[in-house]
């Protein structure tokens, strides 16, 4: 059958004979992808991901997905390329590499190490001061730093028009509901399955970004496309890593459990986690960073394209004193729950109980506006952190609030951070580890808003 021209394709029944002639190569793809920006590109069938839909359906029935409604919210169609694309005969999958140095930090070295000498760069700062002397910093994942997404879609682009131009439906689908986008990987041939759920491609680890192209095309595939065997053999460091145990098994984390899932979730932030937060506001790269595929990575990008800026922290006060507007400008970006930037407050004022020093003005003051904003979220989780700071005196006024959440949080026991207490060592530098250490265990998890295959 001829291939359809480009402005009017045509859907092709899978099960009949086609005219392959004009269909690009696989090789030629991959250079597309490559010369695109790509770090990694594979080909893989369009089969049904049956597999992957049983694994979802298990879980979701557990409770595992923690009311996460991605890739979990319509799993028929997440797990099926054919929804995608009608017709769908062929998935291009590629992995656009996330890391990135930290501004002031060289090239070179471990992703955990160059974290490390950031937050030692900021020791000995006062709490609350001014830039230069390191006012209290919320922590962002690496993945979140910059769009990674946007770029990841051009290079993706790239091999779509190459497949359009040959006359084929083809369509971009990453970061979305669409796909389930670490199984099209995985059986592309990139990577293997790690333990923490991510995928980890061979000789550079899981600090990538995965996307895919559904096509109709009928790409000849190599017969018998070998995957990725296991390379984590009995190494567990991610899942004695995770601070709140969120990694219930090899390749399984409860949502509920995993703080780069909680700071997106919504409502009231589970207190039982709220230590193991730490400084975190958006994310958690913790099980990436303790896994030895990861710390072996040396190539490293020195700085991210030209006007735009990468984020590795947010200023706590900064974020806490701005309006609706201007941090859904700043962080829409993120995944926050309805676009409301309640929730972008919440997480900062757990991050400020657990880095900063409550006895600094400036920190009091930003917990007194919080302990008086209308919005019962922001007033109930200020709660929190101002007794986390041993600031009773701030919340005596909320004695008799009438609103059921924030008198939840006013019947929580809250124990004072012990750096402090009376008589405790000086206080760690903000935006350092503070309340971390308390939990008893390092670690984290890393973004899971791809459900766990």
């Amino acid at each position: 059958m001829p291939a359809a021209s480009p402005s009017h394709p045509r859907s092709r029944p899978v099960d009949l004979p086609v005219d392959t002639a004009g269909v690009p190569s696989v090789d030629e793809l991959v250079a597309v992808g490559r010369a695109a920006g790509l770090d990694a590109v594979g080909v893989a069938p369009a089969a049904p991901f049956a597999t992957t839909r049983r694994h979802l359906a298990r879980r979701k029935a557990a409770g595992l997905h923690g009311g996460m409604a991605f890739t979990y919210r319509r799993p028929e169609r997440s797990t099926d390329p054919g929804q995608v694309v009608p017709g769908a005969r062929a998935i291009v999958v590629g992995a656009r590499s996330y890391l990135r140095t930290p501004p002031g930090e060289p090239a070179g070295g471990g992703a955990a190490d160059a974290r490390q000498r950031v937050i030692a760069d900021r020791g000995g700062a006062e709490p609350g001061g001014g830039p230069a002397c390191g006012r209290p910093q919320g922590r962002v994942a690496r993945y979140a730093w910059q769009d990674h997404y946007a770029a990841l879609r051009a290079s993706l682009g790239a091999v779509a028009a190459r497949l359009k131009e040959a006359g084929w439906r083809a369509r971009v689908v990453a970061d979305d509901n669409a796909l389930v986008d670490r199984e099209a990987a995985y059986r592309a041939g990139l990577g293997w399955y790690g333990k923490n759920a991510n995928l980890l491609l061979p000789g550079v680890g899981s600090w990538f970004v995965l996307g895919s192209v559904v096509t109709d095309a009928p790409i000849a595939l190599p017969e018998g496309a070998p995957r990725q065997p296991d390379g984590c053999g009995t190494c567990r460091r991610c899942l004695d890593g995770c601070p709140t145990g969120a990694i219930v098994a090899p390749g399984v984390v409860d949502a509920r459990r995993c703080l780069a899932w909680l700071v997106q979730a919504e409502g009231r932030f589970p207190p039982e986690h709220r230590v193991a937060l730490g400084d975190r506001i958006y994310g958690c790269d913790d099980c990436q960073e303790v896994c030895p595929p990861n710390r072996r990575v040396a190539r490293r990008e020195p700085a991210p394209p030209a006007g735009e800026a990468a984020e590795p922290t947010v200023d706590l006060l900064d974020l806490l004193a701005a309006d609706d507007a201007t941090l859904l400008d700043r962080h829409g970006r993120w995944y926050v729950p309805r676009r409301q930037a309640r929730y972008l407050r919440r997480n900062a004022l757990l991050a400020l109980g657990n880095v900063a020093d409550g006895r600094h003005p400036a920190v009091a003051a930003a917990l007194g506006r919080a302990l008086a904003d209308p919005d019962p979220i922001v007033r109930g989780h200020a709660v929190w952190a101002a007794r986390r700071l041993g600031r009773d005196d701030l919340v005596a006024p909320l004695a008799d609030d009438p609103d059921p959440l924030v008198r939840a949080e006013l019947a929580e026991h809250v124990p004072v951070r012990a750096d402090l207490r009376p008589g405790a060592r000086p206080d760690p530098p903000p935006g350092g580890r503070a309340g971390v250490h308390e939990a008893g265990r390092p670690g984290g998890h890393p973004d899971v808003r791809q459900a766990p295959s």
